[in-house]
């Protein structure tokens, strides 16, 4: 499906719950793309009650090797990818079947990072989930100063790139600034840990205690 961002069309994934309608939840892509992973999460969203919409970052490329994946994300126009996720969040604010005014992220990756930006760019996110996320760019930055949104995070204990160190400073700037903020660590767990269709890197028992986690905390604040 395609939704209206900036005047221009962009493509994405839209999954919608058997009942028909529910709180709405953007998903933000890994670095490969709008890959079969990324719309199996929004359909898992949608089997839960949530109406899920991914959209296509990459306006159609996506790779499945590391290598390439790097060069994709370090080549994105980011000054686009902002006005293409705030317009995903208007799209689904706007949507006759997104039960409630605000709206919900969730991000992996590169799309954990973005996850955090984007809730600063719009006070529609109220819940913000980015699962090992970092921002690799200076102008995506997030200023948590800008936001309204509660936190949940999900990060590996082994993780060069978004690890420990990282989430936990995360944390504590967020509740310094009085945001809702809790910050998981599992143990023994690589980057990736979520991504069943990484075999080096999936961890089935954090992924399932993680996703649990997120469908319970995206539900109690897009549904209070």
């Amino acid at each position: 499906m395609d939704f209206e961002s900036n005047g221009k069309a962009v493509s994405g994934y839209l999954a919608l719950p058997a009942s028909g309608s529910g709180p709405g939840v953007v998903v933000i892509q890994e670095w490969y793309g709008l890959v079969p992973h990324i719309k199996d999460v929004a359909d898992r969203l949608a089997n839960e009650g949530l109406v899920a919409l991914a959209p296509d970052l990459y306006h159609g490329v996506e790779t499945a090797e590391p290598d390439e994946a790097d060069k994709l994300m370090m080549a994105l126009d980011v000054d686009r990818t902002a006005r293409d996720m705030v317009g995903a969040v208007d799209f689904l604010a706007a949507h006759s079947a997104v039960t409630g005014a605000s709206v919900g992220a969730i991000g992996f990756c590169m799309g954990g990072g973005l996850v955090l930006w984007l809730s600063c760019m719009t006070d529609r996110i109220t819940a913000a989930v980015p699962f090992y996320g970092a921002a690799p760019w200076p102008e995506a930055s997030p200023d948590f100063t800008q936001t309204v949104a509660a936190f949940q995070g999900h990060y590996a204990e082994d993780d060069d790139w978004a690890g420990p160190v990282l989430a936990q400073q995360l944390q504590t700037e967020l509740r310094r600034l009085g945001h809702k903020a809790e910050f998981f660590i599992y143990p023994g767990t690589r980057h990736a840990f979520f991504n069943d269709d990484r075999p080096e890197s999936f961890d089935a028992g954090a992924a399932a205690l993680a996703w649990e986690r997120t469908v319970r905390f995206l539900k109690a604040e897009l549904e209070s």
